[in-house]
């Protein structure tokens, strides 16, 4: 893995000096159960031929439930079926609320279900759905809710959900950063009528591809059981259109081993993201998610804010010179959702949606992984303080 030069470099490496790491450092890296630890069940999943619906399904899905405290856990292929099978199986229709400062699955499954996305604005500070903006958005023609639990943040769930009970709605949320995060100090995912995580190698809980469904509803968590089968268990007779959305026992299997590494993936996080907050706090205009008392972020991305009046340059102008010094980043949601071919003509009114537009602007999401080694760290603000230093320079290198 590579690590930061020792000696300090007197430029960013845009303007010519030596880059702060040799090699890349990516903007996430998979942790992992060893394949010593994987090897035996995998012998004896290929000696039993079981590849599907076998014990590692089962064990997995137990224990899930168990960790996040909720009746029903259901494991499909991706974080996007458990969000169509969500969406179809607590029967949304017609208008759904949901946030445009998100993943686009969040909204590709509400179209796969006919429904016609209603988009509204995040709070600036959490950076999750504003449940006021929510309330002003109802008409007669809402059935549900879709709420982001963003970069690993809970969203104020109690506020959101007093608002869908007050009109009768469903709520969902998009937990595909949701694993290791704490809602009011309980593991996110019994809250809602259901939550729906992913497991792809980005997250924290990792099982190469697939997702869950969380839910304390017995129909729900029947509907998603025939509806990953193509909707036709346990004959072979069509009960609605499903999908084949099952989960493999190979990775059902990754994934039961790595939840004994969450909770220690999780709290490395929080080290190191205080780690980042100590290396930059001299630094002008750099802003991070605010997280609620009684909550903890999985913090599956670590996301600044940055203001270009104060730090000297924009947020893209920082990525791009970042790169330079090999330090991978992304800039989240660009563009969001309602900007988005697919999805302009469900766009809202100019202004709207400005907190979103702002964050679009200023948000930036630096490398973090579960086993980071704090030298890399250092480096990566090293970099953001060289940049800043020489941010005139950096600008009309930039623009050159």
């Amino acid at each position: 893995m590579s690590q930061p030069t020792s000696a300090p470099a007197t430029l960013p490496a845009i303007l010519g000096g030596a880059p702060l790491f040799p090699e890349l450092v990516p903007i996430v890296r998979p942790a992992l159960p060893s394949f010593a630890e994987l090897a035996p069940d995998f012998e004896d999943m290929f000696q039993t031929r079981m590849l599907t619906r076998g014990k590692y399904l089962r064990a997995f899905e137990e224990a899930v439930a168990k960790h996040v405290g909720c009746k029903h856990a259901l494991a499909v292929s991706s974080g996007s079926s458990a969000l169509m099978l969500s969406y179809q199986g607590l029967g949304l229709k017609g208008d759904v609320i949901v946030p445009s400062f998100t993943f686009m699955a969040t909204v590709n499954a509400l179209i796969w279900n006919n429904c016609r996305p209603v988009f509204v604005d995040v709070l600036p500070d959490t950076q999750c759905i504003d449940p006021d903006a929510v309330e002003a958005a109802i008409t007669p023609e809402t059935t549900g809710i879709v709420a982001v639990h963003n970069f690993g943040n809970p969203v104020d769930c109690d506020r959101l959900e007093a608002v869908a009970r007050r009109h009768n709605l469903k709520v969902v949320y998009d937990a595909a950063h949701g694993f290791g995060a704490l809602y009011q100090g309980k593991p996110v995912g019994g809250q809602g009528d259901a939550q729906c995580f992913s497991l792809s190698p980005t997250k924290l809980l990792i099982a190469g591809e697939g997702g869950i469904v969380t839910t304390n509803h017995d129909d729900l968590a029947e509907h998603v059981r025939v509806g990953r089968e193509y909707g036709m268990v346990p004959v072979y007779d069509t009960r609605f259109p499903g999908l084949n959305a099952r989960m493999s026992e190979m990775h059902a299997l990754v994934g039961l081993r790595s939840l004994g590494l969450l909770e220690e993936g999780v709290q490395r996080r929080q080290e190191l993201v205080a780690l980042f907050k100590r290396e930059l706090a001299a630094l002008p205009g750099i802003g991070y998610q605010t997280i609620l008392p009684g909550d903890r972020c999985s913090y599956k991305d670590f996301s600044i804010t940055v203001n270009a009046e104060e730090f000297g340059l924009t947020a893209p102008q920082l990525a791009k010179a970042l790169k330079h010094d090999n330090v991978d980043n992304r800039q989240y949601w660009v563009p969001p959702v309602h900007q988005q071919s697919a999805y302009k003509r469900f766009a809202p009114s100019a202004e709207t949606l400005h907190n979103t537009d702002w964050l679009a602007d200023v948000s930036l999401s630096l490398p973090i992984w579960s086993r980071m080694d704090d030298e890399i760290v250092v480096g990566i603000c090293r970099a953001i303080q060289q940049i800043h230093e020489h941010a005139a320079a950096v600008r009309r290198a930039l623009a050159e």
